[in-house]
């Protein structure tokens, strides 16, 4: 496989890993506008090729070079197919049917699909008991802050369940796999991003047919331009760039900090209220990442 990354993340990866929280965690708010406005595979293919023109742009401008060898864009291929054409379609499609917070628990069980998918192809993440009971920590607090009532429609619309199932189980493969690039990480960004457009233009054209479609209002298009220059370009750039430190089992920590912002978004910006649930499932959430982190475990072992 690659080189040995960090299993225990510094204050410069962890610092990134919430900044990529937040951002993801306020991609709800341009998902809700946007869903209300265009189809599913248009939604993604203007969120993925917006972000792509962008990211080349910023390439040209910081003088990088893009891979010239017919192995690596065989690579970006596969991994805009795992890390965004899958999942991004999966989720938006999903959502129609299914209440945010729902949406969010079951999406923060990529970290479990990634510690077995990691086990298995991977020299240097291998399956920990600490790394085990962190992710069934965290997954927890996400419950509890997204209430539990949150879980009553659980099996009420099935096949969107299923859908952001398997779009977790893709993102756990796709960032298993993207640990092979050795890139500037916005060179990897932006070759993932022009093979998910790539593989969504023919959808696109055959399934939504825009030119059918009424132009978007104003809000529309300003989610759209949120979720493709925020949310993709800028956070995708991070993501590689943790990736290549961290691993891939310490990124996908994200999925359980991605609600986390979103609940403390709604409350700073739409008036929402702090509640003991919101405490206490931040406080589950901090504990199982502290497991999975190592420090604490290492801590208590030498203590004993």
């Amino acid at each position: 496989m690659t080189g040995a990354i960090k299993k225990t993340m510094g204050l410069a990866e962890w610092g990134m890993l919430a900044t990529l929280g937040v951002i993801w965690g306020g991609s709800f708010y341009f998902f809700v506008i946007a869903i209300g406005g265009l189809p599913t595979f248009t939604i993604v293919f203007l969120r993925v090729s917006i972000a792509t023109l962008a990211l080349w742009i910023a390439v040209g401008l910081s003088g990088l070079r893009p891979p010239s060898n017919l192995a690596a864009w065989r690579d970006f291929l596969i991994m805009g197919l795992l890390n965004n054409a899958v999942p991004f379609s999966l989720i938006v499609w999903g959502q129609h049917a299914l209440a945010a917070g729902l949406a969010a628990i079951i999406n923060a069980t990529t970290p479990f699909f990634t510690v077995l998918i990691a086990n298995a192809f991977t020299t240097d993440e291998k399956l920990s008991w600490n790394r085990l009971l962190g992710s069934l920590v965290g997954l927890a607090g996400v419950v509890i802050m997204m209430g539990i009532d949150a879980l009553g429609g659980l099996g009420g619309a099935l096949p969107s369940e299923l859908a952001i199932i398997v779009a977790s189980l893709s993102y756990a493969l796709g960032t298993v796999f993207g640990r092979r690039f050795r890139h500037s990480p916005i060179i990897t960004a932006a070759g993932q991003t022009t093979g998910s457009s790539l593989i969504l233009l023919p959808l696109v054209l055959v399934i939504d047919a825009p030119w059918r479609l009424a132009f978007p209002n104003f809000s529309v298009v300003l989610a759209i331009l949120g979720l493709a220059l925020l949310c993709t370009a800028f956070a995708y750039v991070l993501y590689f760039a943790i990736l290549k430190r961290a691993g891939a089992t310490n990124l996908v920590l994200v999925t359980f900090l991605a609600p986390v912002s979103a609940i403390l978004l709604g409350i700073a910006l739409l008036g929402e209220h702090l509640a003991l649930q919101h405490v206490l499932g931040l406080l589950a959430i901090a504990f199982g990442l502290a497991l999975i982190d190592g420090r604490l475990v290492s801590s208590a072992s030498r203590a004993l």
